[in-house]
């Protein structure tokens, strides 16, 4: 018999006979009426004992998880639950079954459980019953039903590329597999199938997409994990235009089908250099404003100490204007907003209060005139607040895009349950690695830059610019991708660039490089983080959430207790010896 959802029954099927399956959630005795309401996936259900049942005895011996199946006549309530989405009705029980016991659960499976995050990863298959978290799994289906479907009308064939790999060290950390087959040999978990798609276009496929497994060795945060899941596409004869056209189809589809919102299209576009201008960062949040500020021009010539030595080291005086808010931050809120900009690597966090007397940190050092053409460029008007910082380019914008994020969650000035898309193109070819000394390549050797950039390659690496684009959502990168380099030459010149000598190319990438002799065809792609996406759309900020079974910060799963120890004689097998 087909099980009917306890949320497919409403007020129109008063009379009928309905046969329901279940979770116990709650019982209440109310003077011998029996009271339970039944959980399944879909939602939750009241049922209704009455002491002359026949088996009235085992319903009262019900607790909370016990597995039930029962048979009984839908009614209307007397008093309906608004909050419930079967509020209007009940089921008066008939017949009952008792499927299964439960031993007590170790924490409230309601909504607002108070349950430390370590309980709830430790008994995940239980915490996957509350439906907060089973909502998100469902969400996530739909997105990942829209993308198969979206990309399968428009053309593309999904193909699985390996997770046995080979190691390619050029980012993060590889997760590697010992071979027993070929002792002292290893197989890397794919990063990402990068190479492998681009091969699927040498190989003539031409529209290729894949929701893809994928796996980094690194630190984590709120929002990201060890293994974690791609939306992967790669296509033929195109430019960065049509790339960024199928993926805007893409995600209007899921805004539409998923969240019920339209989305206006094309998307808004934004130079990496202009973001980071702006807003300090290559990923904006533009729920709001309060964009950074130049005000060099203004102390070209000062006297202030600090700022005079800053410009005389090619440096940049930069600000942030909170609008009617200086009467909220005390000296102290200010010293914190320093320390936190300091983590930033900033020296310092100077300051200006605007009243009829301007006070602050740098009050008594700011001539007149500096003063008034800081009122005049930022439109100053009483109890707005000035943060300024004078540092390097990078070290100045990078800790006030920080601080702008920090300003906007810490007084609310970002428009919740809006959406702010956008793309963010014209990405460096390069970034300096203070690490390595050298240029590395600010997405992947494969990266094809700028058609006026390419004889920049070996002689102005900071000013070489790549055909790349991230796609933003509310300040998170959602996707990113570029089109790839085609031409042998290009990509001989990119690994020279790249400080790469001829046995590092050969060992990290000689099948792939031999395979673009072999009448590689233009292409390019994007990967969509189907993980951060189904965060973003299910409106919480902990990527775990959305992971049936994921792991803790420490890279661990406190459920299935690993990583673990294992078996001597599996290491002996494998011809491995622990250091």
């Amino acid at each position: 018999m087909k099980k009917i959802e306890n949320t497919d029954i409403t007020i129109r099927n008063v009379g009928e006979e309905v046969e329901l399956y279940g979770w116990v959630l709650k019982i209440r005795n109310l003077g011998g009426l029996l009271f339970v309401d039944l959980r399944d996936r879909s939602g939750i259900i009241q049922l209704v004992f009455h002491p002359d049942f026949d088996d009235y005895e085992k319903a009262s011996s019900l607790k909370s998880e016990y597995v039930i199946h029962v048979k009984g006549t839908v009614c209307k309530r007397e008093v309906a639950n608004k909050n419930l989405k079967t509020g209007e009705i009940e089921v008066v029980v008939h017949h009952l079954d008792l499927i299964n016991t439960s031993k007590e659960i170790p924490f409230a499976l309601t909504e607002d459980t108070t349950a430390l995050e370590e309980t709830r990863l430790k008994y995940r298959y239980l915490d996957l019953r509350r439906k907060s978290i089973s909502d998100k799994l469902i969400l996530r289906h739909k997105i990942m039903m829209a993308t198969r479907n979206y990309f399968d009308q428009n053309g593309f064939i999904e193909i699985e590329t390996p997770i046995l790999c080979k190691s390619t060290p050029e980012g993060a950390r590889d997760y590697l597999v010992p071979s027993r087959v070929n002792k002292g040999s290893f197989y890397a978990l794919p990063q990402s199938p990068q190479i492998f798609k681009q091969l699927l276009m040498v190989g003539g496929m031409e529209k290729y997409f894949q929701i893809a497994k994928c796996f980094r060795d690194e630190d984590l945060r709120a929002d990201r994990q060890p293994e974690f899941t791609q939306i992967d596409m790669e296509m033929s004869f195109v430019d960065e235009e049509d790339v960024m056209q199928i993926t805007e189809g893409l995600i209007e589809r899921i805004f539409k089908e998923v969240k019920n919102i339209e989305l206006s299209l094309p998307l808004r576009r934004m130079k990496y250099d202009d973001a980071v201008r702006d807003y300090g960062s290559d990923k904006p949040d533009l729920r709001f404003a309060m964009k950074i500020e130049d005000i060099t021009e203004i102390f070209k010539n000062t006297e202030f100490g600090v700022f005079k030595n800053v410009l005389e080291t090619d440096g940049v005086i930069n600000c942030l204007v909170v609008k009617d808010k200086a009467d909220r931050y005390s000296r102290k809120d200010l010293d914190k907003l320093t320390d936190y900009v300091k983590t930033y690597k900033a020296k310092g966090l100077a300051y200006l209060k605007m009243a009829d007397e301007v006070t602050g940190s740098i009050a008594k050092v700011v001539r007149e005139d500096e003063l008034q053409a800081l009122k005049e460029k930022l439109q100053l008007e009483n109890n707005d607040l000035v943060l300024i910082v004078a540092d390097s380019y990078k070290v100045t914008k990078t800790s006030l895009g920080a601080l702008r994020l920090k300003l906007g969650h810490d007084l609310d000035l970002i428009a919740k349950e809006t959406y702010q898309l956008l793309w963010v193109t014209d990405f460096p070819s390069f970034e300096y690695s203070e690490e390595e000394q050298r240029y590395v390549s600010c997405h992947h050797p494969f990266t094809m830059p700028k058609d006026e950039d390419v004889d920049k390659l070996l002689t102005d690496k900071a000013h070489c610019y790549s055909k790349a684009y991230d796609l933003v959502i509310n300040g998170y990168e959602a996707g990113g991708g570029s089109i790839r380099i085609h031409d042998q030459e290009v990509q001989e010149k990119m690994f020279k660039a790249l400080e790469l000598t001829e046995e590092q190319i050969a060992s990290k990438f000689g099948f792939f490089v031999e395979a673009l002799k072999y009448g590689a065809p233009p292409h390019g792609g994007l990967a969509l983080g189907l993980d951060r996406l189904t965060m973003l759309l299910s409106g919480t900020d902990n990527i775990k959430d959305v992971i049936a079974f994921p792991k803790t910060s420490s890279a661990a799963d406190l459920m299935s207790e690993c990583p673990n120890a294992i078996d001597p004689y599996q290491l002996e097998e494998l011809g491995l010896q622990l250091k």
